[in-house]
This record gives structure tokens, C-alpha cells and sequence, in this order.
């Protein structure tokens, strides 16, 4: 928003954000709206020269303009989304955090212990799946509190992955999972609440049928406090219009 005001609008510019993510969360896209109200007798930027100019701003951020295209005045990029997609890496195969690549730190979330039990997760994941009151996996705040905690996930997928320069490494046995999630909306800290009771199944201290437990009790009070996965594997995939 600041480096859209050195495009010199007539009147400031406010950005519209399809979603908010948590402190430590990442985007490897996300989407926005914005109204440029032009002086008199200056000409509307095209998409090419409203990438180049935010992108010369936000040089020195960690951020990019990767698309833009002009859009009705109805359009909302928060209201219109049809779906968003969100994914959490893992990491299995450290006995210890001193163990993760240092090009993947905060970038993933290695739980301790021997390797997860993959098939376990997916059973439980496909309780998951579909509309539910997800009450007992969401975290309460001032803000959140009164938000209907019904939700419908469409899509609840555990898949390996490659990490980053990972060939480089192979001899460490380390192994990098991903988690991927799809719904119209979330509620808060949902994802991360998925994600650790997931974990907690692979782990053996929980197992798929309590997945289906938890979310029958509908209460955020019921949810292991031990099973929150952490922000730094959370990434904001897409959003779908």
C-alpha cells in the first residue's frame, strides 16, 4: 500500500486482501484489489506499467507483483473468491531441529520423533473432508469469536514433496511431506489446528477416529493445546476466482 502511493492517485489508495495469514505464514500467492483514481489529464496505467512501477517500490521487500489485470467494480477480492488453497510442509527424518537444512529453516516444520504414519494421516483426513462445525479446530480472539464456525473442505491431501536442493542431500534420509487443504474460506488458525492433529495421528498419539471425535465436540477448549502446528510451514497456495 505505501509503495502504491508513490504512483502519485489522486486520492490515497487502500489495497483489498483476499486473506490475512498469521505472523511467521507465508504466500507463495495471494490476491488483492485496488482502486487508481488518475489526476486530470493523466492516462490509467496498463497492467505491464503497474507491475513495473510496485515492483520498483517493493525492491527492497520481500514481496513481488507477479500479475494484474483490470477487474468490474464489483469485483472484491476478498467476497469473490470462489476457494482458497492452502499447504503445509513437512519435514520427517531429524532427531533433532539442529538437523533441518538451513535453506529450509522457517520454511517447514520438522516434528521430532521417527517417521509419521502417512497412511494413518490420510484415513484421518478424510473426516475432514466436507461441511462440518469445525468449532473444536479453530482459535478463539475478540475478532473471531462470533465468526459461524461452519465450514466445507474440499480437499484434505497428504503428498510427498521435494525440498529445496534436496538431491544435494539425499544420504540424510530426510523426507519432505505436503499437506493440502481447499475450501472457500477458513477460520482462524484452522489449517495449523489440521495440520498438528494430523501430525498427532501419524505420531500415534491420536488416531483417525478421534479426528472424528474432535470434531463432533465442537468446543475450541477440546482441541490437545500440544497439537498446534507451528506458522513456519504454512503457506497460502492460491486463491480461486
Amino acid at each position: 500500500q505505501k509503495a502504491a502511493q508513490n504512483l502519485e492517485p489522486l486520492v490515497p489508495i487502500k489495497f483489498c486482501i483476499s486473506s490475512r495469514t498469521d505472523s511467521g505464514v507465508h504466500a507463495l500467492c495471494n490476491s488483492a484489489h485496488l482502486d487508481i483514481q488518475r489526476p486530470p489529464g493523466k492516462p490509467a496505467f496498463n497492467e505491464k506499467q503497474l507491475i513495473r512501477c510496485l515492483n520498483y517500490h517493493l525492491r527492497h521487500e520481500p514481496i513481488r507483483i507477479l500479475k494484474a489485470q483490470r477487474v468490474s467494480s464489483s469485483f472484491h477480492a476478498r467476497f469473490s473468491a470462489l476457494s482458497r488453497t492452502y499447504i503445509y510442509r513437512l519435514l520427517t527424518g531429524c532427531a533433532h531441529y539442529s538437523q533441518i537444512p538451513v535453506f529450509e529453516r522457517d520454511l517447514c516444520w520438522a516434528p521430532t520423533g521417527p517417521s509419521l504414519d502417512v497412511p494413518a494421516m490420510q484415513d484421518a483426513a478424510q473426516f475432514l473432508l466436507g461441511t462440518h462445525d469445525f468449532s473444536t479446530f479453530r482459535s478463539l480472539n475478540s475478532r473471531t469469536a462470533f465468526q459461524p464456525p461452519v465450514r466445507t473442505i474440499l480437499q484434505a491431501d497428504i503428498q510427498p514433496s521435494p525440498g529445496f536442493l534436496s538431491h544435494h542431500y539425499e544420504n540424510r534420509r530426510l523426507e519432505f511431506w505436503e499437506l493440502q487443504f481447499k475450501s472457500r474460506s477458513f477460520l482462524y488458525r484452522q489449517v495449523r489446528r489440521m495440520t498438528g492433529a494430523l501430525v498427532a495421528v501419524g505420531q500415534g498419539k491420536l488416531t483417525p477416529h478421534q479426528i472424528k471425535e474432535l470434531l463432533e465436540r465442537k468446543d475450541s477448549l477440546a482441541f490437545p493445546s500440544s497439537a498446534m502446528a507451528p506458522p513456519s510451514g504454512l503457506f497460502l497456495k492460491s486463491v480461486e476466482y
